[in-house]
C-alpha cells in the first residue's frame, strides 16, 4: 500500500514541486488548495491524485474536511507548505496585513495538524515537515509579519517533535532561502537579497523538494526537531 502524504498549498511553487517529487518516489500524494482552481485540477489530473479544498486559516473548515477524510485512514506524512506574504515596512502595516499572514501561516499549524495527528499516533509512524523560511531565522526588512509567522512555526515544530518522538513520528522544519517562485518574484528587495547570498543566486524548487523527499523517507527516521536551511549560505 502506498504511503499517503498531504501537501498543503500544492497548486503552485514549492508545494507543487514537492508533490511532483514525492509522487515520482512512489508516495500517494494528496493535493490541497484554498479553492478549486484550474491549476489545482490540472496538477491533480497529471498526477492522478486526490485533491482537497479548504482554507488552512479556518479552524472549523479544516476540522470538517480533515477529520472526516483521515479519521480512519492515517496519513504517512504531512507537509505544511501553504503560506502567504503581505510585505510592507512595519510602520505601514495595517492590522489586516498582520493578522492575515499570522492566521494563514502560523495558525494553520494547529488547524491542519490537529485533525490528522491522532490516527498517525495510533499507528506509531509518520513524518511531519513544516515549511518555514530563512526570514523566520534571521528576519527580513519589510517582512515583520511573515518573519513572525515563520519563526513561530519553528517553535511549534520543535515542541511537537518532542511530544511525538516516542511515537516514531518525526517533525522537522525546512527553511528555504530565496527560491525562484511566483511569490519571491514579488519581493520588495529581491536584488538586495541576491547580493547577500554567498552562492550569488536564488535556489530552485527541486533543491527544496530533494530535502523534503529525504526527510519523508525511512532513511530519515532518526532525524527530528531539526531546522534545515536551503539557502545558498545566506544564514
Amino acid at each position: 500500500m502506498l504511503k499517503k502524504v498531504l501537501i498543503t498549498g500544492s497548486s503552485r511553487g514549492i508545494g507543487e514541486g514537492i508533490a511532483r517529487s514525492l509522487q515520482e518516489c512512489g508516495y500517494e500524494v494528496i493535493l490541497h488548495g484554498k479553492s478549486v482552481s484550474e491549476r489545482l485540477k490540472q496538477i491533480a489530473k497529471e498526477l492522478n491524485a486526490e485533491h482537497l479544498v479548504f482554507d488552512v486559516g479556518n479552524t472549523q473548515e479544516c476540522q470538517a474536511v480533515l477529520k472526516q477524510r483521515f479519521q480512519e485512514d492515517a496519513l504517512w506524512g504531512v507537509v505544511l507548505n501553504a503560506g502567504i506574504t503581505d510585505d510592507n515596512t512595519f510602520v505601514a502595516l495595517l492590522e489586516e496585513n498582520w493578522k492575515g499572514v499570522i492566521n494563514t501561516n502560523l495558525n494553520s499549524f494547529y488547524n491542519v495538524l490537529n485533525p490528522v495527528l491522532m490516527p498517525m499516533v495510533r499507528k506509531k509512524q509518520g513524518r511531519v515537515i513544516v515549511m518555514s523560511s530563512v526570514s523566520g531565522i534571521m528576519g527580513n526588512r519589510g517582512q515583520t509579519n511573515y518573519s513572525a509567522s515563520k519563526a513561530g512555526l519553528i517553535g511549534a515544530a520543535k515542541s511537537l517533535a518532542i511530544e511525538l518522538a516516542s511515537r516514531n513520528i518525526t517533525v522537522n522544519v525546512v527553511a528555504p532561502g530565496l527560491i525562484d517562485t511566483e511569490m519571491t518574484q514579488e519581493h520588495l528587495f529581491l536584488e538586495e537579497i541576491i547580493k547577500m547570498i554567498p552562492a550569488k543566486r536564488s535556489g530552485n524548487v527541486q533543491e527544496v523538494a530533494n530535502l523534503v523527499k529525504f526527510l519523508m523517507s525511512e532513511e530519515a527516521s532518526y532525524i527530528t526537531k531539526q531546522v534545515i536551511g536551503v539557502n545558498g549560505g545566506l544564514c
